[in-house]
């Protein structure tokens, strides 16, 4: 299997939702508006924008219209009609809310998320002239504080390493799979924080990705775009340990023949199976940090840029678009900057 039918099946599972959504849940004046955003958006950008508007006109149908119609039966008019402070008391709904038979909350940054979702959809209708007033774009966006940014410490990073290999503080149920798993888990480890890779970019791998005549391997970016990245000896020798042991392990399903990573079930590891054996370690490690996947990203770019000093380079390997993204993250990273400049400017002139 190519690396790319990954993505393609991926890309197909989110359109079949999007396409259920649109037939089904979401008012048919919508239909249009997903086509227009096809070519500017990804399927998951546009999956994400699907659930935010149905959670919109959920809140609308119980609280605005209070009932008086299915969602599907919303029309621009209806659109139209729904005031900011409609919209405004939908954020504060979103604080905690109870969707789907699930109790729900969203932060600062979601809440931001899912008005940009709903502006977007009524900057739409507005531009092409279907509704007169766009009442969305006089809700102010939530102020977003800063986050501190969690990653681990060099001596965290050797200690995780550590604890994957040899299994200590690990449960009685969690030992049990341990034997079997800790090469690939190590691989895993060693993989995200020696090369900075996204989660998507490392359950997407295949074995043929692999190349370790230069020790490069290719990932499929955001957006589908393809870039080759390397890894040093001790990257490469762990992933050799795990191919090879791999290789020796029971038959895996055709449609994962060539997938890197396999899971107990030998079938391609899923995002969520990466990030609980993320947490599995890094919990042992460091319990006061909340340590996942992109957690162990931001420490290869943390030390990446301590190294180098470059955030030019740090954005490339990482896979950034905008420098300013890499920038916020990593220019600021640490006393290390300002305590290297201690002494550096002289106040008192220096005795002959």
């Amino acid at each position: 299997m190519k690396n790319s039918d990954y993505y393609v099946q991926r890309n197909n599972k989110n359109l079949e939702v999007i396409e259920r959504l649109l037939n089904e849940e979401l008012p048919a004046f919508c239909f249009d508006y997903f086509v227009a955003i096809e070519n500017q958006t990804s399927t998951l950008t546009r999956l994400n924008y699907a659930h935010d508007i149905k959670i919109f006109f959920y809140y609308m149908q119980e609280k605005v219209f209070r009932g008086k119609k299915l969602i599907r039966d919303f029309t621009l008019d209806d659109l139209e009609s729904i005031t900011n402070t409609d919209i405004e008391y939908f954020l504060g709904f979103l604080s905690h809310y109870r969707y789907g038979g699930r109790e729900h909350n969203c932060n600062e940054r979601a809440k931001a998320r899912k008005l940009s979702s709903v502006r977007a959809m009524f900057k739409h209708f507005f531009n092409r002239g279907l509704i007169a007033v766009d009442n969305s774009a006089k809700v102010a966006t939530p102020k977003l504080h800063e986050k501190p940014i969690i990653r681990l410490e060099q001596s965290e990073v050797y200690s995780i390493i550590s604890t994957a290999e040899s299994g200590d503080g690990l449960s009685p149920h969690q030992r049990a799979y341990h034997e079997k798993n800790k090469v690939r888990d190590c691989a895993i480890l060693m993989l995200f924080l020696g090369t900075g890779i996204r989660i998507s970019e490392l359950v997407g791998l295949n074995n043929t990705d692999i190349n370790f005549e230069n020790n490069s391997f290719i990932v499929t970016r955001k957006g589908g775009s393809r870039s080759i990245l390397y890894f040093d000896g001790d990257v490469a020798a762990a992933l050799l340990r795990y191919i090879e042991q791999k290789e020796e392990q029971q038959k895996v399903s055709r449609e994962d023949a060539d997938a890197l990573f396999l899971s107990n079930k030998n079938r391609r590891i899923t995002v969520r199976a990466v990030e609980n054996l993320v947490q599995k370690y890094a919990k042992i490690v460091s319990p006061l940090k909340k340590i996942s996947p992109h957690k162990l990203r931001s420490t290869y770019g943390t030390q990446l840029y301590r190294a180098t000093g470059d955030i030019y380079i740090v954005a490339d390997v990482l896979g950034h678009k905008d420098v300013n993204t890499t920038r916020k993250h990593y220019a600021a990273i640490s006393d290390d900057t300002r305590r290297s400049v201690v002494g550096k400017v002289k106040l008192i002139k220096p005795e002959d």
